[in-house]
């Protein structure tokens, strides 16, 4: 399998998915897709898609930045557990960087929002990590769904995997952290044993990308809630030379 390299050609790949050539339509400042108007509806709910993903991605980066960055136990966790957040952010990276290229190039917003206390107590990192893989999760289950390409919905399953895994990760972590229980997107605590609790992966009543922006627009914006506020940095490149990004490697 070959190594991802700086000089990858993204868009190539985004060629060989069917979006080259597509005029994207301005989604509004969530959504942040530039260019000309689409002609068809099926091409605008691929750039809903692809447009919202790169905010989710954008997001998860800033996120996994920051508890490297800001979270007190993060030097506490064990070189392993170290090195899982540190690829996290990193997937995230290259995954942004996928979706950047496929939606005009204009970058996502910079600034995003965490609840009191997210990178302070534990409970609430963990809870926020894995409520926002829950509907990052979702996001690209819907993808699956409604993309209008075999390539893209590849993709879209391609990427929900690594969501995935994070989800599961993240609870491991928890308990490790001696959570017992941990609050995703159901609303409700849920074991923490087994970390890897789910059979299906989950919707949680989602069944369009627009319910999937309204959940993450609470993290776009200053509010009482989400106060703690973080920069994603568009220039940040993603240093796990380990990781297997390029998609078109199967």
């Amino acid at each position: 399998m070959e190594k991802f390299s700086e000089k990858t050609d993204r868009r190539s790949f985004i060629v060989h998915a069917g979006m080259a050539g597509i005029g994207l339509t301005a989604i509004g400042s969530l959504i942040g897709c530039g260019g000309s108007g689409s002609s068809t509806a099926q091409t605008n709910m691929d750039a809903s898609i692809l447009g919202a993903a790169k905010i989710a991605e954008a997001l998860a980066t800033t996120m996994y930045t920051a508890i490297i960055n800001d979270a007190p136990f993060f030097g506490t966790l064990s070189g392993e557990n170290q090195a899982y957040i540190v690829a996290a952010r990193d997937q995230e990276k290259f995954h942004y960087d996928l979706l950047f290229s496929a939606t005009g190039s204009e970058h996502a917003q910079t600034n995003y929002f965490f609840p009191t206390g997210m990178f302070t107590n534990i409970a609430t990192t963990i809870n926020t990590l894995v409520t926002l893989e829950d509907a990052f999760i979702a996001a690209y289950l819907i993808g699956v769904k409604d993309l209008s390409t075999p390539a893209l919905r590849v993709l879209a399953a391609q990427i929900m995997g690594v969501e995935s895994d994070h989800r599961t990760l993240a609870r491991l972590i928890g308990d490790d952290l001696g959570l017992s229980a941990v609050t995703g997107l159901s609303g409700s605590p849920e074991s923490v044993d087994p970390p890897n609790n789910n059979v299906y992966e989950r919707t949680y009543g989602l069944t369009s990308i627009d319910q999937v922006v309204a959940a993450l627009t609470p993290f776009l914006s200053m509010s009482t809630g989400n106060s703690v506020a973080k920069t994603f940095d568009p220039a940040l490149v993603p240093s796990n030379a380990d990781l297997y990004p390029n998609p078109a490697n199967g």
